[in-house]
């Protein structure tokens, strides 16, 4: 029994990491590897669950496992989406600092495009900058750092890109 347990919590752990992976790819505007990932997904999924809804083992350890499985699988999904696939973003930087020409330079000596909006709250004429940068995803902490270096306050909002046509994305 507890072999099968086993058996199922990794056979899970497996199919669902495909599934999420494959879920981030679809939604990326990818078709092909996702269509292949679902097959695979899919193929392990009715395997497990076929064995573990015909087995003679009567143990409430058995749907434990494939839940557990289940859960550890999303986990170790997103983790691998979040750190190993391959995506551009759309960061926009809400500023207030006075040296934001400071900032921009940094931005732009680390290699990065941005746009620059002047922008003004027509309530107390506070005036701010919006900046606007796309970029891969693997390089977002080293903007983030110059980013808080130049103004912790900032206000940081950071969008998935699907297209982008033109323009510099290091």
């Amino acid at each position: 029994m507890l072999l099968l347990c086993i058996k199922i919590f990794l056979a899970r752990i497996i199919d669902v990491t495909l599934g999420t992976m494959r879920t981030v790819l679809v939604v990326r505007g990818k078709k092909f590897t996702p269509a292949i990932i679902a097959f695979f997904e899919v193929l392990i999924w009715f395997l497990v669950a076929r064995e573990a809804l015909t087995t003679d083992i009567k143990s409430i350890l058995i749907p434990i496992c494939y839940a557990a499985g289940y859960a550890t699988g999303t986990f170790i999904g997103g983790y691998i989406s979040n750190n190993f696939v391959e995506g551009l973003i759309g960061v926009q930087v809400t500023t207030k600092t006075s040296d934001v020409k400071k900032m921009i330079k940094e931005i732009r000596d680390a290699g990065f495009g941005v746009s620059v909006v002047d922008l003004k709250n027509p309530q107390d004429d506070e005036k701010k900058t919006m900046l606007m940068i796309q970029l891969n995803k693997s390089k977002l902490k080293k903007l983030t750092h110059i980013i808080r270096t130049n103004d912790k306050d900032a206000f940081v909002v950071i969008n998935d890109t699907k297209y982008v046509q033109n323009g510099v994305i290091k």
